[in-house]
């Protein structure tokens, strides 16, 4: 079983029509993994300054696309830069204090087990409606974000299997109906498909030469498992 997991992070809003934009400077996406306490970054963050209004109505962004360790999840947090705004619907530019998401980050528990050689897909909505304060009669404006996990959920399910003599180079074909959903070839043997959708599965192998017949196989893939597949034994001409 594979040891990382790859997690896709995305980040969205719902509309609001209090501010015509909001502007977020995300810096840093940390996770706490496993017995330890310790925080570490997420590779591939896409640092930016993002307009939530940018977000709404089914729209996201990615945020970051990375291979983490299997296991358990506990918690994220985004760390926030200072280069954070909003524009008025009168058009003015009014920068947002936000002294907590600078420090010690925005935290949020997840409690998830991820399982190796999945794609996990976790979608942030960020309320820039809820997010925004006044602080007291001094008309200046702070950034309290109100974060929840929208969904956060495998994307499909793993195949792995072996093709013999595992010395024949095979192409393999997923094909449900009539549709090739995806393709792969072995190495040594081997074969995998990651984050492949559930469903009924004809495999197909194609070995790269004349001597051995094409083979087929039926399969099962459940999301967020992994299917083994029997060995497929390539007969000669």
């Amino acid at each position: 079983m594979p040891k990382t997991a790859r997690l896709e992070i995305r980040l969205t809003d719902a509309p609001t029509e209090s501010v015509r934009e909001v502007w977020v400077d995300i810096k840093d996406i940390q996770i706490n993994t496993g017995d330890t306490a310790a925080w570490t970054s997420v590779p591939n963050i896409h640092q930016g300054i993002y307009n939530l209004m940018d977000l709404t109505n089914g729209r996201d962004t990615l945020l970051a696309d990375a291979d983490i360790p299997a296991g358990r999840l506990n918690q994220l947090r985004l760390i926030l830069g200072d280069n954070n705004y909003i524009i008025t619907n009168d058009g003015q530019k009014e920068m947002l204090n936000t002294p907590s998401a600078q420090e010690s980050g925005l935290k949020l528990l997840v409690q998830t087990d991820l399982t190796g050689g999945m794609l996990y897909r976790l979608v942030l909505d960020f309320d820039a409606a809820k997010s925004i304060v006044t602080a007291g009669n001094s008309g200046n404006y702070i950034l309290k974000p109100v974060i929840r996990v929208l969904s956060f959920a495998p994307s499909g399910g793993i195949v792995i299997g072996f093709v013999a003599p595992d010395t024949i180079h095979t192409s393999v074909f997923a094909i449900m109906g009539t549709d090739t959903i995806s393709s792969t070839s072995t190495f040594d043997g081997n074969y995998q498909f990651k984050d492949i959708k559930a469903g009924s599965y004809a495999l197909s192998f194609y070995p790269d030469t004349d001597s051995f017949h094409t083979a087929t196989k039926n399969i099962e893939v459940t999301l967020g498992q992994t299917t083994i597949v029997d060995t497929v034994q390539l007969e000669h001409k």
